[in-house]
């Protein structure tokens, strides 16, 4: 996983009304997100619809993204499953794309592992598969603590880091000080990706990256070379679009997002809510913000 640093832009699965994949539009995405500086991208999770995707259209959606890309930056596979098997079987599908890790979430069902589970869950997914693995901390009733999420590093070598979501920096920043160098953390936390640069995260893979990729890369660069009056400046203006799309309906309003800025990602997949006049407002507003209009 070294190759993983920087913007990775979560793919946003375009569907048509139907509720079918519309892989007609996968490449043009792609495309775009490069485009605008993206130096990699996770398909297949929360902002991509992951736990909607039966296993084989999971499979097309992987394959057609990796084809698109065509070795230009890495992919990273999402997988959102329940069951240790369900997540392995996916990772099967996807270990000869050459992808360059696996992006697992705990179990999101209602029932939580203990802790002794929780890392022979993680273990036996990578001796099932072969493919690196970052955990992607995500799911409110199984948030793995930084102890729990450092043990299971420690104990299973394939999983090389994690990607930590949620707004508490407080376990961002425990999660990044006690990690061993090799261990990868990177933010989710969308509203304070300045600050996750800052303390050292080697990148992050969040939503707001795939609603505004250009403001998203330029604010990487302005931390990389601490340039911190333009680090702050993008970090205030961005800030309105997550308050813009980081809501129940996340993936309908990205969607909306990019179609303003002139790409077609397609319908969200139902029950998904499509986005609302005044949510469409809100999110043309922050885009007119960061000059993306």
């Amino acid at each position: 996983m070294s190759e993983l640093k920087g913007i990775i832009a979560p793919f946003t699965t375009p569907f048509k009304e139907s509720g079918e994949i519309d892989f007609g539009l996968v490449k043009g995405q792609v495309d775009w997100l490069i485009e605008n500086g993206v130096h990699g991208l996770a398909a297949g999770g929360s902002t991509g619809e992951g736990h909607a995707l039966g296993r084989e259209e999971y499979k097309d959606l992987m394959a057609a993204t990796v084809e698109a890309v065509g070795g230009r930056v890495p992919v990273v596979a999402g997988i959102i499953a329940n069951a240790t098997a369900e997540v392995a079987a996916r990772g099967h599908l996807v270990k000869d794309l050459g992808v360059a890790a696996l992006q697992v979430t705990p179990p999101h069902y209602l029932f939580r592992p203990d802790d002794d589970a929780m890392v022979r869950h993680f273990a036996e997914i990578h001796a099932e598969c072969g493919v690196p693995i970052l955990i992607y901390n995500v799911v409110p009733w199984c948030y793995l603590s930084p102890d729990l999420l450092l043990r299971i590093m420690d104990e299973v070598p394939g999983v090389l880091g994690v990607k930590q979501s949620a707004g508490d920096m407080k376990l961002f920043a425990d999660l990044i000080r006690r990690a061993n160098p090799r261990n990868m953390i990177f933010s989710a936390v969308d509203a304070l990706l300045m600050s996750s640069y800052q303390l050292g995260a080697p990148g992050a893979i969040a939503a707001i990256l795939t609603a505004a990729p250009g403001p998203s890369v330029k604010l990487w660069d302005a931390v990389s070379a601490q340039d911190w009056d333009s680090a702050l400046d993008l970090h205030q203006r961005l800030m309105p679009v997550w308050d813009a799309v980081g809501v129940d309906n996340m993936p309908s309003l990205v969607k909306y997002a990019q179609q303003l800025q002139g790409v077609d990602a397609g319908l969200a997949r139902r029950p998904t809510s499509p986005a609302t006049e005044a949510q469409k407002a809100e999110v043309r507003r922050a885009l007119d913000g960061l000059g993306l209009l």
